[in-house]
């Protein structure tokens, strides 16, 4: 496996950096400013567009899809280190670039799984940066880490499906620039338990599509919130079917694969950006007649996150390579692996920082609490922590004959 930058990758890192540090990081407490003055945590900031015409400009755009002629064609492989930098302002530049959750996956199925009706209404509006979407999976009645517990139901009546049921966080939804939802549900309750589910798209301005409420994450309220959604007889055009009747659960697995690459690179950006912050503060203040930078705890701290993120580097690399060559089905239990290890090095990394910064750190006047917030929600965002080391022992177990005996060495 090589894991060398091709000079396609060097060169969008080169110019990502530069837009980094020349537009994302001073547009920083300028989103900060607009959302205050606001008064509304679903505004739309104006720097926001402003940043996303400057990256347009320079070619950064819709980076995460592989079709070169609707972004920028390169591989899983070739995307992480990229996703990796804007994880350094995981608020700003992912958008900025387009390359933001929900939207990246979403756009993912319907180039995959849309018709070309689909592409026209829904797909390029979102490539072109107009219009965002949420993703409708989990319910707050079912254990949802188990997909086949979804109860939602999506019955046709001639020419329409009409859904019934309860979502919750989707992520995006209380946005006024959210225009549909994929919804994912029962189609045939009778079906085999990976069959009975399918997705469709529902435009947001639906009849019987109700928010209900948003709940906090961690007390934060995210721009776009993580809403609780009702559908009460909502109804929709049978052509707004994804793929097949029953293809929802195996629709979801080809939507986590790569997308599951992108938060776990944008995790390690993150943590990069508590680490420097982490350095800069030991050695700007004292703390018992000394640079807090030589107290020897601090070093300790300073010391394990560099290995840590190298260590989930490297495995998040090796499981982008495994996408790009054997498919998202061969690199399953790296996948499931990279989703408990990302995650927990951020949360690890970011809580190492706001113990160095001290009371600081809880505040807003540092990244620092809303990094180590992404990096906990995270480890049940895309399935909780349990379930994919679940998939990485089953795998590891179906390595040998059941009841084999180890050997001692006397034998």
């Amino acid at each position: 496996m090589d894991f060398s930058h091709s000079d396609r990758v060097e060169d969008y890192r080169g110019r990502l950096l530069e837009f980094m540090d020349s537009h994302i990081y001073p547009a920083e407490p300028v989103y900060t400013q607009q959302m205050e003055e606001s008064g509304d945590p679903h505004h739309h900031p104006a720097v926001l567009e402003d940043l996303k015409k400057e990256a347009r400009g320079r070619g950064l755009w819709n980076l995460f899809l592989p079709d070169a002629e609707a972004g920028g064609g390169l591989s899983v492989l070739e995307y992480a280190p990229l996703a990796e930098i804007t994880g350094r302002s995981v608020h700003l530049a992912p958008e900025a670039m387009n390359c933001s959750a929900p939207d990246t996956g979403n756009m993912e199925i319907l180039h995959m799984f849309g018709t070309h009706e689909q592409k026209d209404v829904w797909l390029h509006p979102l490539l072109e940066g107009e219009i965002r979407s949420c993703f409708s999976m989990t319910e707050p009645d079912v254990a949802s880490s188990d997909a086949t517990n979804i109860r939602t139901r999506i019955e046709r009546d001639g020419e329409e499906y009409v859904i019934t049921g309860r979502k919750w966080f989707s992520s995006g939804a209380a946005s006024e620039r959210c225009k549909f939802s994929i919804v994912m549900g029962v189609t045939n309750p009778k079906a085999d338990r990976h069959r009975m589910q399918s997705m469709v798209i529902v435009p947001m301005d639906t009849p019987g599509v109700e928010i209900e409420r948003e709940p906090t994450v961690f007390g934060y309220q995210d721009r776009g919130g993580h809403p609780q959604i009702l559908f009460d007889g909502a109804r929709v055009p049978v052509s707004n079917l994804l793929g097949e009747e029953g293809g929802g659960f195996a629709i979801a697995q080809a939507r986590l694969g790569p997308g599951r690459v992108h938060h776990c690179m944008r995790a390690i950006g993150a943590a990069e950006r508590c680490l420097d912050l982490m350095i800069q503060r030991a050695q700007a203040r004292t703390a018992f007649g000394k640079p807090l930078s030589e107290q020897g705890v601090i070093r300790e701290w300073i010391a394990d996150a560099r290995i840590q993120i190298e260590q989930v580097r490297l495995l998040v690399l090796k499981t982008a390579w495994l996408i790009d060559n054997v498919g998202t089905k061969g690199a399953r239990t790296e996948i499931a692996a990279i989703k408990v290890a990302a995650p927990n090095l951020l949360t690890s990394v970011a809580d190492d920082a706001m113990q160095l910064f001290g009371a600081a750190g809880f505040t807003g006047d540092w990244p620092l609490a809303g990094l180590y917030s992404m990096g906990r929600w995270l480890r049940i965002a895309d399935g909780p922590d349990e379930v994919h080391r679940r998939s990485v022992a089953r795998a590891e177990l179906g390595r040998m004959e059941p009841g084999a005996v180890p050997t001692p060495y006397d034998k």
